[in-house]
């Protein structure tokens, strides 16, 4: 099930639509109820980079531990 979601950057309304999953994430750095500004995003942005970038690692060591076939 999809819903819209709107985000206010710099004084603009952006509304999406998104799946209820994907909706918690995004909501997750990223308030809805104010105005945005662009360092804000960026702030959110470098968060789940560094996340997923931890995921990444985590995967891969792993990985490195399962054996080959």
């Amino acid at each position: 099930m999809t819903q819209k979601l709107t985000f206010h950057i710099n004084n603009m309304a952006y509304t999406i639509n998104v799946d209820e999953s994907l909706k918690s994430e995004l909501t997750r750095y990223l308030q809805t109820d104010k105005n945005l500004e662009t360092r804000e995003l960026l702030a959110a942005y470098i968060r789940v980079s560094q996340e997923h970038s931890k995921f990444k690692q985590e995967i891969e060591q792993i990985s490195n531990k399962i054996p080959s076939f």
